[in-house]
């Protein structure tokens, strides 16, 4: 089964579920907001396979907000728990295939490996 990791509200978001549903990609919603933060095992499997330096996104808004002190000397344990408390700091979105994992949304990607 695909799952499809974000925020409902996101742009990002949006375009990804419009391509899947265009494309007649069965998939699960992950919503953040309402399904709350995934698991810090999962947010390590993620991290291992991607690097938490691509899974923590920093251009959002919730990670500048954060104090110098909590941005300063990061590292895949202090990501993984940064995003777990506030999980608007993943980078979206994450597509789950199985043993598989896309990061962000680009069309092309989706169709290589969804086709």
């Amino acid at each position: 089964m695909i799952t499809l990791y974000g925020i409902k509200a996101c742009d990002t978001m949006k375009k990804a579920r419009t391509w899947l549903d265009e494309h007649g990609v069965a998939y699960t919603f992950h919503d953040y907001k309402k399904d709350g933060a995934p698991s810090a095992e999962l947010l390590a499997r993620w991290c291992d396979e991607l690097g938490w330096e691509k899974v923590l996104n920093r251009a959002g808004t919730t990670f500048r907000k954060l104090p110098d002190e909590a941005k300063a000397d990061l590292d895949q344990a202090r990501a993984i728990a940064l995003m777990q408390a506030q999980p608007s700091m993943i980078k979206r979105p994450v597509l789950a295939l199985s043993e598989q994992h896309l990061l962000g949304f680009k069309p092309e990607l989706y169709a290589t490996h969804l086709s």
